[in-house]
């Protein structure tokens, strides 16, 4: 499954995304349904992450499917209900987990991005935070003010959404724990995250995290340690590798880190981001107002912000 979220009315709707349409599910369930099939009405009402805290994982896919039946296939539903279909690149989309308890965030997780530093790779993750409220919606707008920073940075990174509770986990069991994966965009203010002497506040900033622009459930995306990654501002490739060059892939994560602390449904784990960053070029090249910055990953697809100084 592919799902994104949409903004309808003010609301979020769940959105059935295929290769050329993303349908409103919740308004499609009701033109079909009417008062009808109200439990699978009320599951397809609920954001993702809602749902995921909820364990409602097999609930959903039993909703959907029951839809799909009904509806003779949600890839062709836009035939038959035009007005309930929207184009990727203009639907209202928001990020796909709206209100996530933590962001971890992995940094040095790729060997060419240390070896542009002069570090050597970590003998055991790097592990930060990114605040909720840093996340955006694809094509919302990355702000900061020149007060505060002057040096605003990219880093593409695969995003993982953990579906269920997991705890003290073993890294041969970790993909039962994830839901599914989509781009992120780790923001960074490498003034503030540098003289800070820690990560968080420049990692945090308002808007610093974008995310989606869909999520792709962990059955579609199969092996996650073998996608194309890539960053490009303005057109122009600045980052261009492939998850298999993780030095700590997903599993090693989710072991680690639900060591330390209980890994929630909706949870979000960014991955670590490849060489090619903007600071780290001769001479640093680094966002600016007006810049588009879009992210990447195969199977997945393009997660595109632009940029404004305030």
């Amino acid at each position: 499954m592919r799902l994104a979220t949409l903004n309808i009315g003010g609301k979020a709707h769940l959105g059935w995304v295929t290769d050329r349409w993303i349908i409103d599910i919740p308004s499609l369930a009701e033109r079909i349904w009417g008062e009808r099939e109200q439990e699978y009405r009320t599951i397809l009402s609920l954001s993702l992450d809602t749902l995921l805290r909820a364990d409602g994982i097999a609930p959903l896919r039993e909703a959907i499917n029951a839809l799909d039946k009904a509806v003779g296939g949600l890839d062709y539903a836009h035939v038959r209900f035009p007005d309930l279909a929207y184009d990727p690149e203009t639907a209202p989309l928001l990020h796909p987990i709206l209100a996530p308890s933590k962001i971890i965030a992995i940094g040095l997780n790729y060997r060419d991005h240390c070896e542009e530093q002069g570090l050597e790779p970590p003998e055991h993750p790097t592990v930060f935070a990114k605040f909720p409220s840093a996340l955006l919606r694809p094509r919302g707008v990355i702000e900061w003010e020149t007060s505060l920073t002057k040096q605003v940075d990219y880093e593409a990174e695969l995003a993982v959404i953990i579906g269920r509770v997991a705890r003290k986990v073993k890294a041969s069991e970790a993909y039962y724990y994830v839901f599914g994966y989509t781009a992120a965009n780790d923001v960074s203010a490498r003034d503030l995250q540098f003289g800070d002497k820690q990560w968080v506040r420049g990692k945090s900033l308002d808007t610093f995290c974008p995310l989606g622009p869909w999520v792709v459930t962990q059955d579609e995306i199969g092996d996650p340690m073998n996608l194309g990654i890539r960053c490009l501002v303005n057109g122009e490739v600045r980052q261009e590798s492939n998850t298999g060059n993780m030095i700590f892939d997903v599993p090693h994560l989710i072991e680690f880190l639900s060591q330390a602390f209980t890994l929630l449904p909706g949870d979000i784990i960014l991955t670590g981001t490849p060489a090619g960053v903007g600071i780290f070029r001769d001479p640093p090249l680094l966002l600016q107002d007006g810049d588009t910055v879009t992210v990447e990953i195969e199977k997945i697809g393009a997660l595109t912000n632009t940029c404004r100084e305030a």
